[in-house]
């Protein structure tokens, strides 16, 4: 059963170059089409993403990708926003060259992401890229190149055009729910090769190895912390630079995940030759007039932790948990999305 909706993802895209369906009757028919396809797809999403029963999360799942897929064999489909169905990320570079649609649902335990890259075409006729997640299969996530085909996979929610020797660099920053003791954000890096083909990842990340970090060499980033806690991922426009938390142990035991928590220090990463160059320490000076506070570190300047602070945030985290446990309805993923839609626009969804 849980190859299922990766098989339905690879039958359906091998038919693609020869059942495009084309326009009878003008642009005007297409989009009535699109528009029903929309409303469907808006009903099962809901199911997919907020039923509370995991069998018909999976069966929303499988049934979502079969209608997206004809919604977007329509001819001209690439010019339909499909801007109502909210529970999938779409994002687009600069010059509309494709877009990248992203999702997520939950299994009984873990939540597992869809995706798929449409480009634009001259004619309107269908050019697409599935992306199938096969984060479940590998230990060494970040360890290669990935193509489409074995793609690790995250909601992607913010795209970063860079250039360097005369190519293109899409960095896409994004989050993966993972499981119930941590959740997890990416920093990948697409390109497409001599062929049009999509890569994920390479030699982009400069960064000296870490007990936190994914070890060198390392062709995608991860921060993973503990679930419930906010750490910050983004980039920042003005800085031109991507900003995240840095993360300390509440049991000053770094390789556990589940433990790590924002100090309230900020790491970076700058691009500079063709690579996300790490900046260790991004604000070093005192606050001036009219400047907003940040959360005071558990690390000191010297790099020691201060234990009498890295307690006290264990013990408000901790007091987050019970207040959560003592509620009567059960947790749930649309819960999660309207905290996110709450969220600082600054910031990625987070839990």
């Amino acid at each position: 059963m849980k190859y299922l909706p990766r098989l339905i993802w690879v039958c359906l895209f091998a038919t693609l170059g020869i059942n495009t369906v084309h326009s009878q009757g003008g642009s005007r028919i297409v989009r009535s089409q699109a528009s029903m396809m929309e409303d469907s797809l808006k009903v099962i999403g809901q199911t997919m993403a907020y039923d509370q029963s995991p069998i018909k999360r999976f069966a929303a799942d499988s049934l979502f990708i079969r209608v997206l897929v004809r919604a977007l064999k329509l001819q001209g489909s690439f010019q339909y926003p499909f801007d109502s169905v909210s529970m999938i990320s779409k994002l687009y570079p600069a010059d509309s060259s494709f877009r990248i649609f992203t999702w997520q649902f939950e299994r009984e335990s873990f939540y597992r992401q869809r995706g798929a890259i449409q480009m634009k075409t001259a004619d309107g006729s269908l050019k697409l890229f599935p992306l199938i997640d096969v984060s479940e299969f590998t230990s060494t996530p970040t360890d290669s190149v990935r193509s489409n085909l074995n793609w690790i996979g995250a909601i992607y929610y913010k795209l970063i055009e860079k250039r360097y020797n005369n190519k293109t660099y899409y960095t896409l920053l994004g989050l993966d729910d993972n499981e119930f003791s941590t959740t997890k954000k990416w920093i990948d890096v697409l390109t497409f090769n001599s062929n049009g083909q999509p890569q994920f990842g390479g030699p982009y990340f400069a960064y000296k190895n870490d007990s936190i970090k994914p070890a060198q060499p390392a062709f995608r980033f991860c921060l993973e912390y503990k679930k419930d806690t906010r750490a910050r991922l983004n980039y920042d426009q003005d800085m031109d630079m991507i900003l995240f938390d840095h993360l300390v142990s509440e049991s000053s035991n770094q390789s556990k995940k589940y433990t790590l928590i924002p100090d309230g220090d900020s790491e970076g990463f700058k691009w500079q030759n063709g690579r996300w160059e790490h900046i260790v320490k991004v604000f070093n000076s005192s606050l001036e007039d009219g400047q907003a506070p940040v959360p005071l570190p558990i690390k000191g300047d010297g790099g020691a932790s201060d234990e009498k602070k890295l307690w006290e945030q264990s013990l408000r985290n901790m007091e987050k948990e019970k207040a959560k446990a003592q509620e009567q309805q059960p947790s749930s993923q649309k819960k999660k999305l309207q905290q996110n839609q709450r969220a600082d626009p600054r910031e990625a969804p987070s839990n």
